[in-house]
């Protein structure tokens, strides 16, 4: 059974930078492209980023572009999320998602899902 399961959320100030990591057991990231979707508090989930199954592509949100940085290591078994200047809308839950599509932003395109992790920027 494949399980994603995200890390590193927390409460930052503006400004900050932090990194989050979506960890993959049952089978590895090889095949897979895997994205980054936030839900803000009384908002829909939104997409974030994400990187190709193939050729490890990224593709972000106009929101978070040129602050955050989506990368899979050697082994395919853990993806990042690296956010810098983080600003109090990017607060949210974020969740890590897995699909056999090449690169996809919707929802509906991703089989496996993370439990989320709470990321609050604040002063």
């Amino acid at each position: 059974q494949v399980q994603l399961v995200e890390n590193g959320g927390g409460l930052v100030w503006p400004g900050a930078s932090l990194s989050l990591s979506c960890s993959v057991s049952g089978r590895t990231f090889n095949g897979l492209s895997v994205a980054w979707f936030r839900q803000a508090p009384g908002k829909e989930r939104e997409f974030v980023a994400l990187i190709s199954r193939v050729g490890n592509t990224p593709s972000y949100a106009d929101s978070v572009k040129g602050r955050f940085t989506i990368s899979r290591d050697i082994n395919a078994v853990t993806v990042y999320l690296q956010m810098y200047n983080l600003r109090p809308e990017d607060t949210a839950v974020y969740y890590c998602a897995a699909s056999q599509a090449f690169a996809s932003n919707l929802q509906r395109e991703y089989d496996f899902w993370g439990q989320g992790t709470q990321l609050t920027v604040s002063s």
